[in-house]
């Protein structure tokens, strides 16, 4: 019988098991990670699966020879891409009940209400600049289709988005992730890397403050 808390843990904490996985599954590790970064934005449900950490941790395992860190990136661009296009549809598609105030199972309000706050400061952006922010990234596309954006200029912010999120944190892991100050520090090291990718966000925020 699964032990079905003891697989989630496992599932939470992947990035630290990577050379498991690989032992144990081989080449199937590159379906797997696809599954887990599409599924944390593709299922609107799961926000709590690992992102950041896993992709900085998949790119420093690249790094030591083990897997190839181009096939990654090509890879699990179009997990993160795919898994938006996904939640669009599910937001576009329980549009009416959201729009009526009708509570959805299994979506907690207060994230709805937070993502909402972000679209009202940083319209179509808020694809791009919160797929650096944990719950958020997953809340974002579903809210762009509840709020009926059109599906390619999504998709334009959504492309981009997608490709730069994984590509700062799967190449930083690459050239940065085996050194021993980063091994030791990697909790800190990953805050330090989503503080500045937001930097962006942070320009724009005031520079939407000056102009009202």
């Amino acid at each position: 019988m699964i032990d079905i808390a003891s697989l989630l843990s496992f599932i939470l904490h992947l990035d630290q098991h990577i050379q498991w996985v690989f032992d144990s599954y081989g080449i199937w590790i590159y379906a797997i990670l696809f599954f887990i970064i599409f599924a944390e934005t593709g299922f609107v449900v799961t926000p709590f699966l690992p992102g950041d950490s896993l992709l900085f941790a998949v790119g420093a395992f690249a790094a030591t020879g083990s897997l190839n860190v181009f096939f990654l990136f090509m890879l699990l661009s179009v997990a993160a891409i795919g898994g938006n296009t996904v939640n669009y549809a599910v937001g576009y598609k329980l549009a009416p009940a959201i729009t009526k105030g009708k509570k959805v199972r299994f979506i907690k309000k207060e994230y709805i209400e937070r993502t909402r706050k972000f679209y009202e400061k940083y319209g179509g952006k808020t694809i791009i600049l919160t797929r650096f922010i944990p719950i958020l990234r997953t809340f974002a596309p579903f809210m762009a289709g509840v709020g009926s954006m059109s599906f390619w200029k999504f998709q334009m912010y959504n492309i981009i988005g997608g490709i730069a999120w994984i590509g700062i944190f799967l190449y930083s892991g690459y050239f940065f992730g085996n050194i021993p100050f980063v091994k030791q520090n990697f909790t800190i090291v990953i805050l330090v890397i989503i503080i500045v990718s937001l930097i962006p966000a942070a320009v724009e925020y005031v520079r939407h403050r000056r102009q009202n």
